[in-house]
């Protein structure tokens, strides 16, 4: 028997400062707002170490989990009530006594060429410096593209942008849902669609964490949840968590789903690019997490073993 909860009264949202992030935790605190229009919903802005610290690659300082223990932290310590992160920054295996209680319909979860002089990477000329601050986008681009000068590009989305218009780079490649969302669709020249380039796990939806005992939270939050984006990304991240995902790791995973059809791609790279082992699979909608399994043990039997230990060993 389900245990019915009521309607809360006060609602604190988590978030990172960036325009970005505040444009995440603001969409859903609309939302909430709609469902629960007497209730008191407020944001707590915070500035995590992954904010903090932008002269060295993420794969350097401890990954993508910087971007989210603060606002952990303000969850066990009852300063907010849920937090909200992008999805690809999330990392694949939630603490102890914490878990993803929502995840958003999802954006569009492709990449996004950009430049202020070249229609996209074709146009390149051979020497062009591309920004990207994602060793996958750096391993896609060095594969298929090795004429070109990659280099890594931190800071928030407006940092990259401004640096591109300052000509440090002829062209970054973002996350189209970022610029979607803050009303930059201008500044895309090109959507790479994921046969070019494959995207991160997660990549285009929102998720929204709580304490894993807070079945109030988990309640409110029911109706933000979209079951297709759900089935999608769990699939994506059970293939990531299965290969040690992380920033550390050049991994693309992106699933869709057909009616009731699952299809699954992935694959992991050497930075460099030189080496490229992908696959793919099918199942039934329900089967996310066994889908992502079984895609990560076909990589690993097909060489990502000794990739990934090389990888680790560096």
């Amino acid at each position: 028997m389900s245990v019915k909860h009521s309607a809360p009264s006060r609602i604190v949202i988590a978030t990172r400062e960036s325009r970005l992030a505040l444009w995440q935790a603001r969409h859903v605190q609309a939302r909430l707002r709609a469902l629960y229009p007497e209730a008191l919903i407020e944001l707590l802005g915070i500035t995590t170490k992954g904010d903090r610290i932008l002269e060295r690659s993420l794969s350097r300082i401890g990954g993508k989990g910087l971007f989210v223990k603060e606002l952990e932290t303000a969850l066990r310590e009852k300063r907010a009530d849920l937090a909200v992160h992008s999805l690809k920054d999330m990392p694949m295996d939630m603490p102890p006594g914490f878990a993803l209680a929502a995840v958003t319909a999802r954006e569009n979860p492709c990449d996004a060429f950009v430049s202020n002089r070249f229609a996209g990477l074709d146009a390149l000329p051979s020497g062009a410096l591309v920004g990207t601050s994602s060793l996958r986008r750096e391993a896609i681009l060095r594969a298929a593209y090795p004429r070109l000068k990659i280099e890594s590009l931190r800071g928030n989305l407006d940092t990259r942008l401004r640096k591109l218009d300052a000509g440090m780079y002829d062209a970054v490649i973002l996350a189209a849902a970022g610029l979607i969302r803050l009303g930059l669709e201008n500044r895309v020249r090109a959507v790479l669609p994921p046969e070019q380039s494959l995207p991160a796990p997660g990549q285009g939806a929102l998720g929204i964490e709580i304490l894993a005992a807070r079945a109030d939270a988990a309640a409110w939050l029911e109706p933000l949840r979209d079951a297709a984006t759900a089935r999608c990304v769990r699939a994506e991240r059970a293939f990531s968590r299965a290969l040690g995902g992380s920033c550390r790791i050049p991994l693309g995973g992106y699933a869709i789903l057909d009616g009731d059809v699952l299809y699954l791609r992935g694959f992991v790279a050497s930075p460099d690019g030189r080496r490229v082992i992908a696959g793919e699979t099918r199942g039934g909608r329900d089967d996310g997490e066994a889908l992502g399994r079984q895609l990560a043990s076909d990589l690993l039997a097909r060489g990502a073993d000794a990739l990934l230990s090389e990888l680790a060993s560096r």
